[in-house]
């Protein structure tokens, strides 16, 4: 019997992290370096600058709605915003459009959204809601709920888009309270609030059954798992993932799309 080996990495990423080893070794021998540095660099870079822009190549277009909001957003000074707001935040179309198909293939008829911006996710999310469906977007900005209602105003899905402004937390229990339930929720507010609202959706009743939970920013630039000092964001982040492991009540998949997208459903009571 052969002895066991090392899998062949069939992803980019893993082939991107075989490269990068390689050109460690080779560095640290100096055996032929110019030679192997330039092969091993050149090689990487074309993995990991390719990656994204081939995805989003054999991702369906955005609709002109969505495309015009993500113009609007680029567009606008974001320097002046008081809960630091920037345009990095938005969605944008890979992850967008995998929300709509998400919510398209869920069946949901209600949505729920901790965490707006400009409303991009919330939008796209709109455009794949069941006939009849509804889409609650909770955001604590004034200024970018403003906007957002403005980019909804050019799209029949916006229509369907209820806008909350203030404290997430504060919205959630006023939505328990109203007896309110989701098939579908997206949070990407801020990420020392993550565990909190995993929590309360848990505890308030506010997910239906076989409801599906997307928690946005879950690799937060590799921070969770790099050695290193890690961000306020990266730390919390870190705790909500830890977080979710440790809860009996779900099962989840954290997707390496984007910054990272963890797919979570409740099994238990």
């Amino acid at each position: 019997m052969s002895a066991a080996t090392t899998p062949r990495p069939v992803t980019p990423l893993g082939i991107l992290a075989v490269s990068l080893a390689r050109l460690e070794e080779e560095v640290a021998t100096g055996d032929q370096v110019d030679g192997v540095v330039r092969q091993q660099l050149s090689r990487a870079r074309e993995l990991a600058a390719g990656l994204d822009p081939y995805v989003a190549s054999c991702t369906s277009p955005e609709s002109p709605a969505l495309a015009a909001l993500a113009r609007r957003t680029d567009e606008e000074d974001w320097g002046t915003s008081p809960t630091l707001l920037e345009r990095e935040m938005l969605s944008g179309h890979v992850e967008g459009q995998l929300l709509k198909m998400l919510v398209r293939a869920t069946g949901a008829r209600s949505v729920l959204e901790i965490g707006m911006f400009t409303g991009y996710s919330a939008l796209a999310m709109a455009e794949g809601l069941a006939s009849g469906g509804r889409l609650v977007a909770l955001e604590l900005d004034p200024g970018a709920a403003v906007f957002a209602q403005e980019c909804f105003a050019a799209s029949p899905a916006g229509e369907l888009i209820e806008v909350r402004v203030g404290p997430a937390l504060a919205s959630l229990g006023i939505l328990a309270d109203a007896g309110e339930v989701f098939d579908f929720v997206f949070i990407d507010a801020d990420k020392p609030g993550y565990v909190d609202y995993l929590r309360t959706l848990l505890d308030r009743g506010l997910l239906a059954p076989g409801a599906l939970v997307c928690a946005d920013n879950t690799l937060m630039q590799g921070e969770p798992y790099l050695p290193g000092c890690a961000s306020v964001n990266g730390e919390a982040v870190a705790a909500f993932n830890r977080a979710v492991v440790e809860d009996p009540r779900v099962e989840q998949v954290l997707l390496p799309v984007r910054d990272g997208l963890t797919l979570i459903q409740q099994v238990s009571g």
